[in-house]
């Protein structure tokens, strides 16, 4: 399995746009994409600017079809104004036998 993480900083005055683009995109990745396992959206309670995502794959290769997708596509055109920054790590998730 591959695993995303993704963090966001997103400008205070677009945190309830950013919330409603990145919660539809998780559920199109999760509808749409078989090889999509988890797509999991973590706000910060803190500090609402701050948005964590946890994504899980089949592989690598499910990863890039995944920012291949129209959907992808349509949240990066969306969010892009809506955030300071964005912080992208990849990981090879272990599970015990």
């Amino acid at each position: 399995m591959f695993a995303v993480t993704v963090v966001f900083e997103v400008k205070k005055e677009a945190i309830e746009a950013f919330r409603a683009a990145v919660l539809q995109q998780a559920e199109n990745s999760l509808t749409k994409e078989a090889s999509c396992r988890r797509f999991d959206v973590c706000f910060d309670p803190v500090r609402d600017e701050r948005v964590f995502l946890y994504e899980i794959y089949d592989d690598r290769a499910a990863f890039d079809r995944h920012r291949e997708t129209a959907h992808f596509a349509q949240f990066n055109r969306t969010t892009e104004p809506l955030v300071k920054s964005k912080s992208v790590e990849t990981w090879h998730l272990h599970t015990p036998a």
